[in-house]
């Protein structure tokens, strides 16, 4: 019986010994190097900004945050990696519009839900396309465009790289034209514009240049430097207010669609079951890098939006979004590549 009671006694005791360990190793996290998983190639956007907050978090954190980029499908598969990495802090995985919220319209089957198997810390940046013509088109606003495109089915051209942010934007915009023209939502057509596709912005870019298709949907740090030297013609921006570095091109809502809003986004996030003081210690740096001069300065020169910080933000705006790409892509029956 007394050696029932010394053996219930020391484990008792050990239990209470490991907990303050825990606690503490959580509380002084990170103690090593952690790895960022950016899900797309070196050079992008995404990957660009990502390794800009892991710059900016390593001097906040006072350990380094390397960026691992694991590539393919989109952004699924380095998602999926992180949706399956350990939930102990040392892995952050780079959410973003592309792999969070258009990947499930694209694929109800994915190993991953965006909604439940991470926790979204804060966000980066967010983006608009902006909708570029070639100059030597007639088209000089949104009306122009629709009304051209409703007098001539079929004729009118469009570049897209499938599941892009400006694919999903010009699918959007298509979608809501008959409401602007006074239809029901759901029960009228879209546009009838013809999609050509293209496996990635450069070749686009150079289409569009060449006056092989008069207008597309793309980011708008890309477009800048061509509507600048007069190359393309920017007509609208798809967020809700104008973007500073097209203060006289209107937005979509201004242009006869209220409400349309469709951005290029990314954030950082971890695994579902990453310890709570080690989310808030992330989301803590996080609004301290975003909040500096430096970086409001570097990203507000390339017109991208510092969204507010935080997960009580962050995580019902993935919700959303996925909400959202997920119905549209439904709507227009697009499929995986």
């Amino acid at each position: 019986m007394e050696r029932r009671r010394l053996t219930a006694v020391f484990a008792a005791f050990a239990i209470g010994a490991a907990l303050p360990a825990t606690a503490t190793a959580q509380t002084d996290w990170p103690t090593k190097p952690v790895r960022l998983i950016v899900p797309f190639p070196p050079g992008g956007t995404s990957d660009v900004l990502g390794r800009m907050a892991a710059d900016e978090l390593s001097k906040v954190l006072k350990q380094p945050i390397v960026v691992e980029n694991l590539g393919g499908a989109g952004g699924v598969i380095g998602t999926e990696r992180g949706a399956r990495a350990a939930p102990d802090g040392y892995t952050i995985v780079q959410t973003g519009v592309g792999q969070s919220a258009v990947a499930h319209g694209l694929d109800p089957n994915l190993k991953y839900d965006s909604d439940t198997d991470f926790v979204h810390v804060s966000q980066i940046h967010s983006g608009p396309n902006v909708l570029v013509v070639n100059p030597q088109t007639p088209f000089r606003t949104v009306k122009d465009v629709v009304d051209f495109a409703r007098a001539n089915p079929g004729k009118l051209d469009y570049g897209f790289t499938h599941a892009a942010s400006g694919h999903m934007a010009m699918e959007l915009f298509k979608q809501t034209a008959c409401a602007a023209a006074g239809g029901k939502a759901g029960a009228c057509q879209p546009l009838a514009m013809v999609g050509i596709p293209y496996r990635g912005g450069g070749p686009m870019m150079t289409a569009i240049l060449g006056n092989e298709i008069p207008m597309m949907f793309i980011n708008q740090d890309v477009a800048l430097p061509h509507v600048k030297a007069g190359k393309l013609r920017a007509i609208a921006v798809t967020s809700l207010q104008r973007n500073p570095l097209y203060p006289d091109v209107p937005t979509l809502a201004e242009s006869g669609y209220p409400d349309f809003e469709a951005l290029s986004w990314s954030g950082l996030s971890f695994p579902k079951g990453t310890p709570e003081p080690i989310v808030a210690k992330l989301e803590a740096a996080m609004k301290e890098v975003m909040g500096s001069p430096a970086i409001r300065a570097r990203m507000e020169g390339n017109g991208f939006v510092i969204p507010p910080q935080g997960r009580q933000h962050y995580a019902p705006f993935v919700k959303a979004e996925k909400a959202r790409w997920t119905k549209v892509i439904r709507t227009a029956g697009i499929k995986p590549e």
